[in-house]
């Protein structure tokens, strides 16, 4: 028995170092471009900018959130994750409030007020 898994170790030996031996490297000169890395786009240095606000980080800061730690997390998101949240920023309304929204004060409002003038 010892003999006949110390054969069958070393076929299952060769036949993976027959397998993975067929990778083959690739040397050559690159671009400067190529060498300097992926070129931060536009909506991740808009997010960079954004967070380098005042305003911005004491939010932050008060959600118990470290500044640079929001930075270092956008660096690290992929591009369709900073495409989709640069889209949510462009898109959200600048502390106003929705259509729903007025609609709701809109509502609130006339029900008080239909209540104050029954009485």
């Amino acid at each position: 028995m010892n003999l006949a898994f110390k054969k069958r170790t070393c076929r299952v030996l060769v036949m993976s170092l027959l397998a993975l031996s067929f990778q083959t490297a690739r040397a050559g000169l690159i671009s400067a471009e190529q060498a300097q890395g992926p070129v931060p786009s536009q909506e991740r240095s808009m997010l960079l900018s954004t967070l380098d606000r005042a305003e911005v980080a004491a939010q932050l800061q008060a959600a118990g959130i470290d500044p640079t730690a929001a930075r270092e997390r956008v660096q690290s998101m992929s591009d369709p994750e900073v495409q989709a949240l640069a889209q949510d920023i462009q898109s959200a309304p600048a502390g106003g409030m929705t259509g729903w929204a007025w609609a709701a004060v809109i509502i609130v409002a006339a029900l008080i007020w239909y209540y104050a003038i029954r009485k």
